[in-house]
C-alpha cells in the first residue's frame, strides 16, 4: 500500500474560472495575473499539505502558452511559499487522460478535479476523487465510481481527512 498522496487540477478549482476553462485563457498574460483564486483555496491546501508532509501536487491539462501562464499565476501569487507545496511537484499534461497515468507515475492516491472525464479515467489508478464545484448533472451513478462531489474547499478539506483516515485503515489490514 502506498502512502496517502494528493493530487489537485488548477484551472477552476484553484484558480477561478467562469467558463469552460479558467477565465484568464482569453485575456492578456498581465490581466491573467489578476485572476482571483477560489475561496479558501490556498489556506485549504496549506493545511493539506502540512498534514501530508508536503505529498501534494498539482495537475492540469494544457498547451505551453497556458501551461506558462499558469505558472506565471502561481509565481505572481505566491502559491509555492503559502501552501508549502514544492514548485517541482507541478505537471503539465496535454490531453485530460494524462492526468491518470501521471497519478499512476506518483503514487497519487487522491485526487479532485472539476471534470468528471478526468475522474472517470481514473478508476483502478487514484482510489479517492473529488468531483469539484457546482455540477448540476451529478447523480448516484458517479459515486459508484467512488467519486465524491464536493462544491467548495469548505468541503474539500474534511472530505480528504476522511479519505486519508479510509486509506490508512485499509493499509492496517
Amino acid at each position: 500500500m502506498t502512502e496517502f498522496r494528493l493530487g489537485i487540477d488548477i484551472g477552476r478549482v484553484i484558480i477561478h474560472g467562469d467558463g469552460p476553462d479558467t477565465s484568464f485563457i482569453g485575456c492578456t498574460d498581465e490581466a491573467s495575473l489578476k485572476t482571483p483564486e477560489l475561496p479558501g483555496a490556498t489556506a485549504t491546501i496549506r493545511r493539506l499539505t502540512e498534514l501530508l508532509d508536503g505529498r501534494v501536487w498539482l495537475v492540469s491539462k494544457c498547451g505551453e502558452r497556458i501551461a506558462n501562464r499558469s505558472r506565471a499565476w502561481l509565481q505572481h501569487h505566491e502559491f509555492f511559499q503559502k501552501t508549502g507545496i514544492d514548485p517541482d511537484h507541478l505537471r503539465f499534461c496535454r490531453k485530460r487522460p494524462e492526468k491518470a497515468g501521471i497519478c499512476k507515475e506518483l503514487g497519487i492516491t487522491c485526487f479532485i478535479d472539476d471534470r468528471l472525464d478526468v475522474l472517470e479515467a481514473m478508476v483502478g489508478v487514484v482510489p479517492h476523487r473529488f468531483l469539484f464545484g457546482e455540477h448540476s448533472s451529478w447523480n448516484a451513478v458517479h459515486s459508484a465510481y467512488g467519486i465524491t462531489a464536493v462544491r467548495n474547499w469548505v468541503e474539500v478539506e474534511p472530505a480528504v481527512y476522511r479519505a486519508r483516515a479510509a486509506h490508512d485503515l485499509k493499509a492496517c489490514h
